[in-house]
């Protein structure tokens, strides 16, 4: 007997919703067993739901990994990490999980296939039973083209279409549907706070809070306090019970900036919360449990303030599960003209100025410089720019001072060295023969980086 299949074959709204969700559908019960699958879901797969009722989802669907142990699905060293069957067990137990990611194998007809899905279930309870609805949404095809595209120019707020950012966003697609601490690194100006909203507003979490705290910006006393909270009369000025910011993040995520200054004593607060999941407010006895994903970053190299004491080993281990590296804006030349247009654009917007743009000596100015200020000062530079321009071009002599000088810029030569001209065929040619290595390709033409990415940024080759 199964009443719940029989429930969504009557004919009805119950029948008629369960056939219309655009994305496949099984309903399991508490053993993981099939109970009921929509149309979808069987064209998708190519399966039929009068072979797969009592069977587990994994084989089910035929997973390649549900045939590697004798008890079936679920009992293979593979799937204690299947997204799809914990999402399941997840919702079992009570829980509504949310468009997880997960990369399964599964055979059809008689050939072994990649999926990319997104899986989300709920719990339900009919007849006596606790059942779980599973969603399977089929993204293999949408993620196949973006990755032969590539042509994304920005990711969450994220601005950049070189090599490295793309793999910058595949990452962060990655790491946001998981609830491990992830370190992001970085030198000052490259967005990591930027690239920590991100990974929260993908995942699962993303309609609870993102709590940022800077580190830095406090002392040690104020930094406890803003971190775990405090009771009243815990000090001079403590009016009234104050919920910390972990209290705040609870099922969201806390953003640690500049981790890497916390003192000793925070330290090892810290590590018990990364630990445990408790702590209590400063001047309080009651131990308070939170669950709040944790993200940090800093522009310090964390493992040599380990070598020489300042920064807890142990603490380090465990905030850098999941490292996330920033390359300075240096490393992507090619990005400088879209971010300059886009904060360009940005800032007019916000100012309600005029239409401004661009010369091409601003521009190529901006592309010789090294930026070590990364994209802040890029963001600087560009407001500073527009308070000298009273026009609607941003020419070169409206750039800050410092730019000018590094450039020598502000006398200008009286004799300008020649460039090497090129021309699309060639550069087509060094990009093959050196692998698309830029760096290589410049100097086989002649050239400097800068010159090339410039080229590769006014030129479609």
């Amino acid at each position: 007997m199964n009443p719940i299949a029989e429930l969504l074959k009557e004919e009805g709204f119950l029948k008629t919703l369960f056939q219309s969700i655009p994305c496949g559908v099984l309903v399991v019960d508490g053993d993981r067993r099939v109970r009921a699958v929509n149309a979808l879901l069987e064209r998708t797969f190519g399966i039929s739901e009068a072979k797969v009722v009592g069977k587990r989802g994994g084989e089910a669907l035929r997973c390649i990994h549900a045939a590697e142990s004798p008890q079936g699905c679920g009992y293979a060293e593979y799937c204690q990490s299947c997204v799809a069957r914990n999402t399941a067990l997840e919702a079992l137990a009570g829980s509504k999980v949310y468009r997880r990611r997960a990369e399964v194998q599964l055979l059809i007809e008689g050939k072994v296939q990649d999926f990319v899905l997104l899986v989300s279930a709920a719990p339900l309870d009919y007849a006596g039973d606790r059942l779980a609805i599973v969603l399977l949404e089929d993204i293999t095809e949408l993620t196949r083209l973006r990755g032969r595209l590539k042509t994304e120019q920005s990711f969450a707020g994220i601005i950049g279409r070189d090599e490295k950012m793309l793999e910058l966003f595949e990452t962060i697609r990655e790491v946001a549907e998981v609830s491990a601490p992830i370190l992001i690194q970085g030198e000052s100006g490259t967005g990591k706070e930027l690239v920590a909203a991100a990974i929260h507003n993908e995942g699962p979490r993303q309609h609870k809070l993102f709590v940022p705290v800077n580190c830095s910006a406090l002392p040690e006393g104020l930094l406890e306090s803003e971190l775990f909270g405090h009771v009243r009369g815990a000090f001079t000025g403590a009016l009234r019970d104050k919920k910390g910011r972990f209290e705040l993040a609870d099922g969201g995520t806390i953003f640690l900036d500049e981790v890497g200054d916390l003192s000793g004593a925070i330290q090892v607060k810290l590590l018990r919360v990364l630990q445990e999941g408790t702590f209590e407010r400063v001047g309080g006895e009651k131990t308070i449990k939170v669950d709040a994903r944790i993200i940090s970053a800093t522009n310090k190299n964390l493992e040599r303030e380990v070598a020489t004491g300042r920064f807890r080993k142990d603490l380090f281990y465990r905030l850098c599960v999941v490292p996330v590296n920033l390359p300075p804006l240096r490393e992507r030349q090619g990005d400088i003209p879209l971010l300059a247009h886009h904060i360009l654009n940005q800032v007019l917007e916000e100012t309600e100025r005029e239409e401004v743009t661009l010369s091409r000596e601003a521009l190529h100015a901006m592309m010789d410089y090294d930026w070590p200020g990364n994209v802040r000062e890029l963001q600087n530079a560009i407001q500073y720019a527009l308070v000298k321009c009273r026009g609607n071009v941003l020419e070169l002599e409206h750039l800050p001072p410092t730019l000018l000088e590094h450039l020598g810029q502000r006398k200008k030569p009286t004799k300008r060295r020649r460039r090497r001209k090129l021309n699309a065929a060639a550069v087509r040619r060094a990009l093959e023969e050196t692998g698309g290595n830029k760096v290589r390709a410049a100097k086989r033409l002649g050239v400097s980086r800068a010159t090339l990415y410039r080229f590769l940024a006014e030129t479609v080759i």
